[in-house]
């Protein structure tokens, strides 16, 4: 029960990806560029985020020791950039659902990956038939989503 919270914030947050996909897809269209309709997108976030730091009355001091970190920590930037990029282009044309199919398949693959070796310092997890069979499932709903 300790992780209920953890839970719901993970459900609540995938709940928001298929919304935040039609609306930027929508702008997308409108601005007549992914790119355009990505930058918009980022720039919104960047605004809730520090109107959230200065209500919350975050410790901006923090952000110094961003810049120290090694240069690599800085990609994720770039690849939540490609992300929302991505999903702009693909969901007009394979729409949602099988859109968060491929991606989440992709990103379930990569997880166990990730998990079974430790990468980025993620706790190891092994990789073991329940999980592959899992992430088998998940593929498989991919493919009925694709099939029907």
């Amino acid at each position: 029960m300790q992780h209920l919270p953890f839970y719901l914030l993970a459900i609540a947050a995938g709940l928001m990806l298929p919304i935040q996909a039609g609306l930027n897809s929508e702008m997308g269209r409108a601005l007549k560029s992914p790119v355009y309709a990505s930058i918009v997108s980022f720039a919104v976030g960047l605004i809730a985020l520090l109107l959230y730091a200065f209500i919350t009355r975050m410790p901006f001091g923090n952000l110094r020791d961003g810049l120290t970190l090694p240069w690599y920590y800085w990609i994720g930037g770039i690849l939540g950039a490609f992300y929302v990029y991505g999903i702009i282009v693909l969901t007009p044309r394979l729409g949602v659902a099988l859109t968060f199919g491929l991606t989440v398949a992709a990103q379930m693959l990569f997880g166990l990956m990730m998990d079974h070796y430790g990468w980025l310092d993620i706790p190891v997890s092994p990789v073991s038939w329940p999980r592959i069979v899992g992430v088998v499932m998940i593929i498989a709903g991919v493919v009925l989503i694709r099939s029907y």
